[in-house]
């Protein structure tokens, strides 16, 4: 792809980059990105400051537009930012942000209320009751400067506001294409914990993560990773690759590289699944470079340490089956809201707890377990209840 002695463009370098981590089921290739490479220029990629907190990115790609409670979310989430301010200055900051969110709970509470689905209404009442309490809590641990306080309250109350907007979906909100309709599809959400045993470190023996899976934005391929979880396909399953940039496994014992399903003895694969910000149903089957939508932002996008997506073959959108990754690395060519893996690769989840710890993760550490430990109900066409 490109000569010896000529030093690279930013966008070739980018390519190289990529193309060298890809995160595939085989070797990638560069020949076929010689004449047309499929990047546009990077400056039409970036804009904004990313949403880099797993679970901001979960609250944000719920399908709901109620403005009154993102009025509250928001500056709750900014007390992140200002706890990084040194000291007890950071304070001073974080009071401006609770003041903000209670004022727009007290004016926009009615409005939230009425956001609500007609069935979830007691519910969701009770969690801004318990919200309000709350903000009245981090406001006298602001006054009594306990800073060591505040991060795990705010992690309480943004928990309140996830589970209120979660109550505002009423129902899975489309219909998936008919093609796709008798595959485990997870219309809704789900969360799974992963015990990881880890070899080799002296300070870390085990790890458990915990991951919320997202069908409102990925119903196929997160309904076909639920469906080998409860299967038991992971459990046992060494890490297959660790380096820096992803953690990697899936890849069963054998000459596939798949979920062989006992039914038709073939690999079960799933079309490619991107959602875009804005509209209401995902794209199937096509990366967004291949459609030409190289402004569209992602519902799911590569922005939190821990994103996971399925991988697949390097030319074929439709090849993914049972090998996953979770994304670590923030290079300058692939910041986030930037990330030339949006829109190549299906992401269908973001490990919420002790994500940290996938950086001590290495290959031949042994996926204990993973469990389901919500959201079963959400499991449609599970083909592991056929299988007995």
């Amino acid at each position: 792809m490109f000569s010896k002695g000529r030093p690279f463009s930013l966008k070739e370098c980018a390519i190289s980059i990529i193309l060298a981590a890809e995160l595939i089921t085989g070797i990638p290739s560069l020949d076929a990105y010689a004449a047309n490479p499929p990047l546009p220029d990077l400056s039409v990629l970036i804009s904004g400051p990313p949403i880099k907190d797993p679970g901001a990115l979960l609250r944000y790609a719920l399908p709901i537009n109620n403005k009154a409670v993102r009025e509250v979310q928001k500056p709750l989430e900014d007390i992140t930012e200002s706890l990084k301010i040194a000291g007890v200055k950071a304070l001073d900051s974080v009071e401006r942000n609770v003041r903000q969110a209670s004022r727009a709970l007290k004016q926009g509470k009615m409005l939230i209320i009425s956001g609500l689905a007609e069935a979830k209404k007691d519910r969701g009442a009770e969690l801004l009751d318990k919200l309000e309490v709350g903000m009245e809590e981090l406001q006298q641990i602001v006054e009594d400067r306990n800073r060591d306080a505040v991060a795990p309250k705010q992690k309480e109350l943004l928990q309140y506001v996830g589970d209120v907007e979660e109550d505002m979906v009423d129902g899975f909100p489309y219909e998936v294409p008919e093609e796709y309709r008798n595959m485990p599809l997870l219309k809704g959400r789900a969360a799974v914990d992963m015990k990881v045993k880890v070899k080799d470190n002296p300070n870390l023996e085990e790890c458990v993560f915990r991951i919320v899976l997202d069908g409102y934005n990925a119903p196929v391929t997160a309904g076909n990773f639920v469906d080998l979880v409860q299967r038991h396909f992971y459990d046992g399953m060494e890490i297959q690759r660790a380096d820096g940039f992803v953690v990697q496994t899936g890849d069963p014992d054998g000459p596939a590289e798949g979920f062989i399903d006992p039914s038709t003895e073939k690999t079960r694969t799933i079309p490619l699944e991107i959602m875009v910000d804005g509209e209401k149903a995902p794209v199937y089957e096509a990366t967004l470079e291949e459609l030409g939508l190289y402004k569209a932002q992602t519902k799911l996008p590569f922005n939190a340490f821990g994103t996971m997506a399925m991988a697949r073959e390097e030319f074929e959108n439709n090849s993914a089956s049972s090998q996953i990754f979770w994304l670590l690395k923030e290079s300058e060519l692939t910041p986030s809201n930037a990330n030339i893996l949006d829109g190549r690769y299906a992401v269908f989840g973001y490990v919420t707890e002790n994500e940290d710890f996938l950086a001590d993760v290495k290959v031949g550490d042994v996926i204990e377990s993973i469990k389901l430990v919500s959201g079963q109900d959400n499991l449609v066409n599970p083909s592991y209840k056929i299988a007995g």
